[in-house]
Parts: structure tokens; sequence; C-alpha cells
């Protein structure tokens, strides 16, 4: 028996086979144009009753666990200490996990103090996936991500300086033609100070519901790339990348019309040629009937 979630629910790709908590529902902040996962939610907190309920239930069926997800895109919204009982449950409860993690928006882990950041840590909180979508405070500020390319470096430090691993996300097309330059630039700066341990690279994907809300943020001045100018994009990018520790670059994500890997610095040669590759061979793309959020 599995919990009776509340849907849409939505975790990152390398959750696909986590145990899946929903501490809260939807997302407090709600308002970046580019996202529609949480649109017909109300962001609401669920009782300890419930969620510890629904952890019991989790151990019975699945005792051998290995990793948790706390969804839904906002659990480090929660007060430090009931997030921090909710994280020590599945820990004694399901003693064989290896990880558990989370969403986490720039703003959220700034709220955090270092103390409870630490004491989060050291309930057994080990990773944070945090979207920084683009770099450029021009592009930030037309999605209405309601964070800074300052902000969003301060809070990939303070996650890292607290010990967490740190999972980045980052959009291809997020700025359109206009923009692409100062995207793929920006981008690449902020992914070299913040050097999360992980980078995932998506396409923007404009769900239907939320695409005359993104356009108009543009005030009629967006113009989506094309398959070869996101390619040409996330050349520049990798490019602009430079890390003194490895990061592992995964632009792999269903959302992308090509798909490319490895561990930067060491394989940043390597990424470019297989780019380079890719602009050789158009047919390699993914068809874009299969390519979604």
């Amino acid at each position: 028996m599995m919990p009776a979630y509340d849907y849409p629910l939505y975790r990152p790709p390398s959750e696909a086979n986590s145990l899946i908590i929903q501490a809260t529902l939807g997302c407090s902040y709600n308002e970046c144009s580019f996202c529609d996962m949480y649109r017909s939610k109300e962001y609401a907190e669920r009782p300890w009753d419930e969620v510890s309920a629904e952890i019991d239930m989790m151990a019975r069926a699945s005792p051998g666990a290995r990793r948790a997800f706390i969804a839904d895109g906002d659990a480090l919204n929660l007060a430090t200490p009931d997030l921090e009982r909710i994280v020590r449950r599945l820990r004694s409860r399901l003693p064989s996990l290896e990880r558990v993690a989370c969403y986490a928006m720039p703003m959220n882990v700034l709220k955090k103090t270092p103390g409870e950041l630490a004491a989060l840590r050291e309930a057994g909180l080990d990773m944070l996936y945090l979207g920084i979508e683009s770099g450029s405070d021009t592009v930030l500020k037309r999605v209405t991500k309601g964070a800074l390319a300052s902000t969003i470096v301060r809070a990939c430090k303070k996650a890292k300086g607290a010990g967490y691993t740190l999972s980045c996300m980052v959009i291809l097309g997020l700025g359109g033609r206009v923009h692409t330059d100062e995207h793929a630039r920006e981008t690449a700066r902020v992914l070299s100070e913040a050097a999360p341990d992980y980078v995932g690279v998506l396409t923007l994907y404009l769900e239907n519901g939320i695409r005359g809300e993104f356009l108009s943020k543009y005030d009629g001045t967006f113009e989506a790339l094309t398959d070869a100018e996101a390619l040409d994009e996330l050349e520049r990018l990798v490019s602009g990348i430079d890390v003194g520790r490895d990061v592992v670059f995964r632009a792999t994500h269903g959302s992308n019309a090509y798909t490319v890997g490895g561990t930067l610095p060491a394989d940043k040669a390597g990424i470019l040629a297989r780019i380079s590759e890719m602009r050789r061979t158009p047919d390699s793309v993914r068809p874009r009937g299969l390519r979604g959020f």
C-alpha cells in the first residue's frame, strides 16, 4: 500500500527510484513564469500525523529503500524543527537510506541560519536540488524567478558550506534569441562561482497554461531558439564554465533536443567535441513529440 498522493507530483529525474514523502503541497512562491508544476495547487504544509503515518507505511512496504525525496517543491520552507522531525523519522524508520533530498529555492536556503542548515544536515538531509535557471539578472527578472544571480550564488555557497550535496538546474533558451549570449555567458559565470556537485541542463518547454504569461513578461520581444540555436547556446555555456573541482554535467533531460554529459573540468573538451559532432548530424535530434518536462 502506498500513500494517496496529492497530484500533480514531481521529483528530479535522479530520484526516479526514491520513496517520495509529500511534506508540503505546491510551492509557496509559485510565480516563476516558466514553471507550470504547481499552478493547480495552493501551498500547504501537511500535518505531522499524516506525514509520519505515511513514512511508517513506506517503511513497512519498502524496508530496504535506499533513497527518499521530500516533496513537493518547497519542503525547505518548513520550519526547521518540523523538517528536522520528518528527516529523523525517515532515518529511524528506514535505516538503509543512503540519501534524503528535497528541492530548495535560493530564498529558502538564505532564510535558514547556518545553525538550522547544520541541524538539518546532522539529522540526515543530504542533498538539495536548487534551480538556477539563468545567471543573467535580465532574464531572471523577466521570468520572475524571485532571485538575482548574486542571491543564487550566495545560496549555493551557503548550502555547500553547510555540507550539502548540491544539484543545480539551468534552462537553455530561457532568454530567447535576444538574450542568448548574455544568458549563456552569465549562467556559465554563476555555475563557475557556485561549483555545485551536479548540473542538470534542461530546455525551455512552455506548457499551454503558462505560455501566455511567460510571453507577456517579455513584452512581445521573446523569440524561441531553434534546436540548432539551443545547441549553440549549450556550446557557449560549456565553454564558459571554469571550475576547479569536479562537477557532474548532464544535458540529458527529456526536454533537450540533444543529449551530452560528462564531468567538468576533465571532460570539457570531450563535451564540446560531442556538441560539434551533433551539429554535423542533426538527425540525432530527439523528436519534439518525445520532449517535455
